[in-house]
């Protein structure tokens, strides 16, 4: 049986083990995204943060401290931090990328404007650092904000490479490794580190939040051509209409003959898109079994993330990561 038909999913299962502080999180979030001057903030924030999301990234590094023993109070300013750059970045995609829909729901920009989103999303920032200095430790900080660095870095670089057909799949997993493995393998990290855990267990934390979040936006983009919008929140080949060099593709660019190239270059590149064009890239993934392929690879992450738990001792916690691993790349079962 899959972990889809599981009567309990892997991060239902976490959530409940961390209700409590959770509970905690989501009080410090809403604290500290009230604003005494401008109430425009609250009620932009509100909208993303409320929107019925798994809270995925601050449960990794709640579950994180927790497995490591900890039991002071900071694992949940650090959680706060991980929602709010995760909440600031999305805030900055949507606009970026134009997005109308993020998990089934008008986008802020669309509902408010892109300026509202943009400098909302500069005062989540600013408030997570606010959170990382509360915790007193400079490594926290050196981590956290490489992070927010790191994934400014993976989205320039994907403006740059994600329409053009030379793109391949190092350059890919640097992308991915920027936009979302950063803030998954940091959230993990700093919570064997609040820990006073040692070098080889914060290694392990963090090699597995880099491998999870491999497999999370592999499995994410193979969904765009397979998945069902009434469950993603996204309408199927937003990332074709949006241009977006994603494994699928990069798979089906690197097998394509001259004619599927310039159909690539066409729609691509150059952003000529016709009616039926979708209906045919998806076509050109099935003929190349690139949808397979790229299966494949995100389940080759899932596989390293459950690998890099192993040297830690065996709890409940990490079980519950470990299954969360395979649940991630079930979704495309």
């Amino acid at each position: 049986m899959s972990l889809d038909d599981a009567t309990v999913k892997p991060h239902d299962r976490l959530a409940a083990a961390l209700a409590e502080d959770m509970m905690a999180v989501n009080d410090l979030i809403r604290l500290r995204m009230a604003s005494e001057h401008a109430p425009r903030i609250p009620e932009v924030t509100a909208h993303l943060v409320e929107a019925g999301g798994k809270r995925l990234r601050p449960m990794l590094t709640l579950a994180a401290a927790r497995m490591c023993g900890y039991d002071g109070p900071y694992h949940v300013h650090l959680a706060a931090t991980v929602e709010f750059i995760h909440t600031a970045t999305l805030l900055h995609d949507d606009v970026v990328d134009e997005s109308a829909q993020r998990r089934g729901r008008p986008t802020a920009n669309l509902l408010w404007d892109n300026k509202s989103s943009v400098l909302v999303g500069d005062y989540l920032f600013a408030r997570s650092f606010q959170l990382m200095v509360e915790t007193g430790s400079i490594r926290v900080l050196d981590i956290l904000a490489n992070a927010a660095a790191t994934i400014a870095e993976g989205e320039v670089l994907q403006l740059s490479a994600a329409q053009d057909l030379r793109t391949g799949e190092d350059i890919y997993l640097k992308i991915v490794r920027g936009k979302t493995a950063a803030l998954f393998s940091a959230a993990t990290e700093v919570g064997g580190v609040i820990a006073g855990q040692p070098d080889e267990i914060v290694r392990a934390l963090f090699d597995y939040g880099d491998a999870l979040g491999i497999a999370f936006q592999i499995a994410d983009d193979l969904l765009d051509y397979q998945g069902d919008s009434g469950t993603t929140g996204k309408n199927i080949g937003d990332d074709f209409r949006e241009r977006k060099l994603t494994l699928p593709v990069i798979k089906a660019v690197a097998a394509a003959d001259a004619e599927e190239r310039a159909f690539w270059s066409r729609t691509i590149e150059k952003g000529k898109q016709m009616d039926g064009d979708l209906d045919h890239a998806i076509a050109l993934l099935h003929k190349h079994d690139t949808l397979t392929a790229t299966r494949d690879d995100a389940n080759a992450w899932a596989a390293k993330a459950k690998d890099a738990l192993g040297t830690l001792p065996r709890s409940d916690l990490r079980d519950m990561l470990i299954d969360l691993a395979d649940y991630v790349v079930a979704r495309l079962a």
